[in-house]
Parts: structure tokens; sequence; C-alpha cells
């Protein structure tokens, strides 16, 4: 019974194996891609070094959807159809889908979704690094007692450095969620009247700065860091009621300073020196306007930010926010959204090209989505910022045909569901009325062009669907399934601090 048993196996596997290499498809390109990716996947093993380093990428506002339009736009942008391209985070390994909610919100705010990745506890919607169980937004009271302890904190114990870039301010809800803890992710250079015993957020940043917490900081919002009535770099003026100059306190303290081209190639970047670069007022220009002899793209921060910290021994921990993508999406305005998602990769590249999988867990995720949305039964290469094209019969790329909505006129591959490009607009008695233009090509691929929405609303608004995690390096492969957003702090622990050496 055994040798029968043994003998119908035996068939059963050449059977197989003459199937595999016995099908009328396998030599079409899609179906040995398929196999190469399969042999690829099973010779993987899980990397279970401990993470010297631990680099965090959030792109504000680009989640699974968002993500498709940059991958598509990517593409386009090198002469591809655009679908088949494949951005540089997603050849990592390890992937997973993450829940962004808050703990009293379905669509989720910036400020507890940052700080969850930062200490591992959902939190409440619009405050950073309070405990759920007592925080209330808005109330500084409910900040004493309730402060979280941060992954910088935690690894800067262990002796590692700590780095932050961002294209926001840097006391925006997802830089200011490495080192801040406050009920109101908008008290960036004042806390209101009767909360004496609270800070602001720049100055929660100088305290962890000169407590030698945060050693490196780049990015926009000096604003917050210079007193009214003192004028900043550029004709700005700053926005401090306090009296207090933190750029100048810092220099005094020993840090340097940087807030254009000049002066950020300036930077010493010993590894030792405490260094804060702010390059804007507000936050730092759209990588569509950004003029390159003022202010570093963001991969420049990053190849400077990684160059500053690799020389700590113990390693790093580097968190770097494209801020501005979500601002973008805020305004309908698909082009910015997309140009600046195409920086944050091009820095996610460079930032694996620096270090070493080895040692160095990459994380590669949104905060939240948006509420964005792809029309139509569009041609293969339509233009993700264009007009929809009819799918062209027995042929791979689009029909010169424009798809018609049945108004009979051309509608955009990308639309939202909210924003300020809604068809519908107030009227002088208040009321809402309107009717869809006569698009072109040539209108909706202007850079200013804001895409059309369906409900009215000034600022587009976040959703609360979920956003993907790409990861690579020492124990990327904890990433799998469906997780929680506070799971992405856990994992980072656990490379970094728990893991046997």
């Amino acid at each position: 019974m055994k040798a029968i048993a043994l003998a119908t196996t035996a068939l059963t596997v050449l059977a197989g194996a003459a199937f595999a290499q016995d099908v009328p498809q396998e030599n079409n390109s899609w179906y040995v891609d398929g196999q190469a990716t399969i042999q690829d996947r099973l010779a993987r093993q899980p990397n279970t070094n401990r993470a010297k380093n631990v680099i965090l990428f959030v792109a504000d506002g680009n989640g699974v959807g968002t993500n498709y339009a940059l991958r598509v736009f990517a593409g386009q942008e090198e002469g591809k159809l655009g679908e088949e391209h494949v951005l540089p985070y997603e050849t990592f390994p390890n992937l997973a889908l993450v829940k962004t909610y808050n703990v009293n919100a379905q669509t989720p705010d910036s400020a507890p979704t940052a700080g969850s990745m930062n200490t591992g506890v959902k939190q409440v919607f619009n405050t950073i690094n309070l405990d759920p169980d007592g925080a209330i937004h808005d109330e500084c009271a409910s900040e004493a007692g309730n402060e979280l302890k941060t992954f910088a904190e935690m690894v800067s114990d262990e002796g590692k450095s700590v780095g932050i870039i961002s294209t926001a301010r840097l006391t925006h809800a997802t830089p200011a969620a490495v080192y801040a803890k406050t009920a109101n992710r908008n008290w960036e250079g004042a806390v209101p009247e009767g909360c004496d015993n609270s800070r602001d957020i720049a100055a929660q940043l100088f305290d962890q700065m000169t407590a030698g917490v945060v050693d490196i900081a780049l990015g926009g919002g000096r604003r917050y860091f210079a007193p009214t009535g003192v004028n900043t770099e550029e004709g700005g003026e700053g926005r401090r009621e306090d009296g207090r100059n933190l750029i100048a306190e810092l220099q005094e303290a020993g840090g340097e300073y940087a807030w254009n081209m000049e002066t950020f190639n300036a930077l010493s970047l010993d590894g030792e020196t405490p260094v804060l670069a702010l390059f804007e007022d507000s936050h730092m220009k759209y990588e569509a306007d950004r003029p390159k002899d003022e202010e570093p793209s963001l991969a420049e921060m990053t190849r400077a930010a990684i160059e500053y910290l690799s020389q700590n021994e113990d390693g790093y921990y580097l968190e770097i926010e494209s801020g501005r993508v979500d601002h973008a999406n805020h305004d309908g305005n698909a082009y910015r959204a997309m140009t600046d998602g195409v920086a944050w990769a091009e820095a996610i590249a460079l930032a694996d090209e620096l270090t070493n999988e080895d040692d160095t867990l990459i994380i590669v995720t949104a905060d939240h989505e948006h509420a964005i949305a792809f029309n139509g039964y569009c041609g293969r290469g339509t233009p993700i910022l264009g007009l929809c094209h009819e799918v062209a019969k027995g042929q791979v790329k689009h029909s010169d045909e424009l798809a018609l909505a049945d108004d009979g006129k051309p509608y955009t591959v990308i639309g939202y569901l909210n924003g300020p490009g809604a068809v519908l607009k107030e009227q002088a008695d208040g009321s809402f009325s309107g009717e869809r233009a006569e698009l072109t090509q040539e209108d909706v691929t202007d850079m200013e062009y804001l895409q059309e929405a369906l409900i009215p609303m000034s600022s587009e608004s976040h959703s609360g669907e979920d956003v993907a995690v790409y990861a690579k390096g020492p124990f990327a492969h904890l990433f799998d399934g469906t997780v929680e957003q506070n799971y992405i702090f856990h994992v980072m622990k656990h490379a970094a601090m728990d893991a046997a050496n």
C-alpha cells in the first residue's frame, strides 16, 4: 500500500511539472514575469538582525488611491503608458494594509495618526501623543499625567540619534508627533491663556533639541520660532508672543541654523552639533514651485540627514514626511500632489541607496487617504491628470476618442468627492447650482487646474480608508495582512530595541 502511495505521489509531481511546462501561455511575458516573481518570493528569508537604524517615510495623505495615481503619473513622466510602472518602495518585500481611524474619529487627522506610529497607542482627534483614556482635545489641563513616551525618546535613551525632515512646518502634525505632546495640534507657537503648564509645539522642539533627544530637524515653519515684531529671513515676521527667539537661543546653545541653500550647504553635518533648518516662514514650497537655488529638495534633505545621523555608531531614528501631498489634495490640485509624490519617491530611492538593508529598517507609509476618486472605463495609458480616453479594441494603448458622460461632455480620470473644484457654486442667494464645463486636455493638465468635485467644500477632506505600508530590512516581515496603525511603532520598537543582538 505504501509503495502504491509513493508511486502515485511521484506520478502526480511529474504530471504537475509537465503541465507547468506545457501550457500555451508559457512564453507570454505576463506569464514569464509571474513565474519569476514566484521564484523571487520563494527565495526570500526573513531578516532577523537587530535594526541599528530605522527610517519612517510618511507621505501625508498618500493612501492606496493617491498612490495609484502617483504610480501612473511617475510612469507617464518617464514615457511609459504608466500603469506598469513600479515606484521604488513598491519593490520592498513586505507590506500590509493599515487601518487609520482615530480613537474618536472614523475619518482620521494627521496628528493622532502620526502619534500612533510614534508611541504605539491610537490617539484622540487633533491631539498629539497623549493617552486617549484621559486626553481631551483643546483642554490643556488634560495633558498632565497623560503624556506618552515617544519612540524618539526611547531610542535616544539607548544612545541613538534622532532626525526629522518635513516639507511642511516642523511644528505641523506629522513631524510634531516625533517630539511633541499637546492637547491641540494647532498650538504651534503659543498656548491659550490659563495653560501655564503647557508648552507650544515649537518650544517643545527647542527643548528636545537642547536636551539631546532630537539632533537634526529640517523643514519649514520659522515664523513660530521667532517673536512678533522680529523680521525673519525673506521678509517674514515672527509670531511668538512670549518674546522668545528660539532660533537665536539654539545658536547661542551651540546649534547650527540654515534657512536657504547657501546656509544649508554650509552646515558642518558633523553628527554632533544640533542642526535646525527652517526654509520658509510656513510650509516649504511645492516641488513644482520650488526655486532650486533657494531651498533643497526632499531628497537633498534626506541625504544631509543620513550623512549626519550615520556618524553615530549606535544608529538613529529618522522620520521623513512629504507633507504637501496632503495640502495639494486638500486644494483639489492633483498636479501638485503628484509632483510632490514623485519627489518623495526619489527621496526613498536615495535613502535605500545610502543605507544597508542588513541593519536599516525602512518603512514607507501614509497617515491617511483623501476623498480622491477615479472615473470611467479609461483606456490604457490615458494621462492620469487628463481626460478619460475610450478603450481601444484589440490594442494596448487607449483610443483617440474621449469617453463622454451622459451630459455629452468629457471628464477627467481623477476627481474628488468633495472640494474647491465642485461643479456646484454658491449663488448670490446662498443656494448652490452649476453645470459642468466643456473641458479640454489643455485645461485639465494645467498645473493650476482643480479637479472636479461632487460636494462643494473650501478644502477637500481626508477619508477613512486604509493606507499601505511597505517595508524592508530587519523584521520587515512582521508587516503582513491588515494591521492597526499603532502597530507600526511596535515593529520599529521590536526591530530596534527588543530583538536580540
